[in-house]
């Protein structure tokens, strides 16, 4: 079990702080680290089941300043192990990731918001003094310090066994899992409605309606839909370029019109 928590520890640690060192690189995201997770375990199969299962339960995850909603980090990586060194079911090592996502997600508030204040006055004498390596110091020391206690979490859960996690979830409230599970559930209709909201405008209506009616009625996959739009964005795209020959020629015969008409004018005042 201790190789496990090892792995796991490095896989968090891994996606987590990496994705800040590559410029948002989307690392983080349950999909990638449910790939990560099942390769180093061996079972990279159901790592990417659950991963993907959970990249569609986190996608409205919305973080608003201080306020994290939940860490699909942490949550993925446990969910993935538990279901592959302790036999648990997919589908409860889903529904278990959605409330660790979110115990863990008051565990980094209290990192950023309070823990991480302890820097501060260190980094205000180094700024004071000017001293550029003391801040380039303790900008990496504090990195390091804040990934290896969120990793931590991980590494104490699989260290653990899923019997204590379980038992903390069965605890719970049946009102307050209930709650949990609905958000959970509406955390996928939340995460398309703010992409709508971003992407949406009359001409798009058209491609929405055509592939709800491709998924709704005629049951065709998702990968199928997708391919169907990437064909649909090929055609439009030569559309546009087109369009805009056509009107780049259409500038320049204009042009040269109005050129050719001023010489003439100039011509006819000269000789006049």
């Amino acid at each position: 079990m201790l190789t496990y928590a090892i792995i796991a520890f490095f896989v968090v640690f891994f996606c987590s702080s990496v994705t800040y060192l590559t410029g948002q690189s989307m690392i983080e995201r349950p999909l990638v680290v449910g790939l990560v997770t099942g390769l180093c375990m061996g079972d990279m199969t159901t790592g990417i089941l659950i991963g993907a299962a959970l990249e569609a339960v986190f996608m409205g995850n919305v973080n608003i300043g201080g306020v994290i909603s939940a860490e699909p980090v942490t949550a993925t990586a446990l969910a993935v192990t538990f279901a592959i060194i302790s036999n648990v079911e997919q589908q409860a090592a889903i529904t278990l990731a959605i409330p660790i996502g979110m115990l863990a997600a008051f565990v980094v508030m209290f990192l950023k918001n309070v823990f991480m204040n302890i820097f501060a006055p260190a980094l205000d004498k180094f700024a004071r003094e000017n001293n550029q390596k003391g801040i380039v110091f303790l900008h990496y020391f504090s990195f390091l310090v804040y990934f290896f206690i969120l990793a931590s979490i991980t590494f104490i859960g699989v260290l653990a066994g899923s019997g204590p996690i379980e038992q903390l979830v069965n605890n719970i409230p049946e009102a307050l899992m209930n709650g949990l599970k609905a958000a959970g559930g509406l955390l996928p209709a939340v995460g398309f409605a703010l992409l709508m909201k971003l992407l949406w405008n009359n001409k798009l209506a058209v491609f929405y309606l055509l592939g709800f009616i491709l998924t709704a009625y005629l049951k065709l996959p998702a990968v199928a839909v997708a391919a169907l739009g990437f064909v649909i964005c090929l055609v439009s795209a030569q559309r546009d370029l087109e369009l805009n020959e056509l009107r780049s020629l259409r500038q320049a015969a204009a042009s040269s019109n109005h050129v050719a008409n001023t010489d003439q004018a100039e011509e006819d005042d000269f000789f006049s």
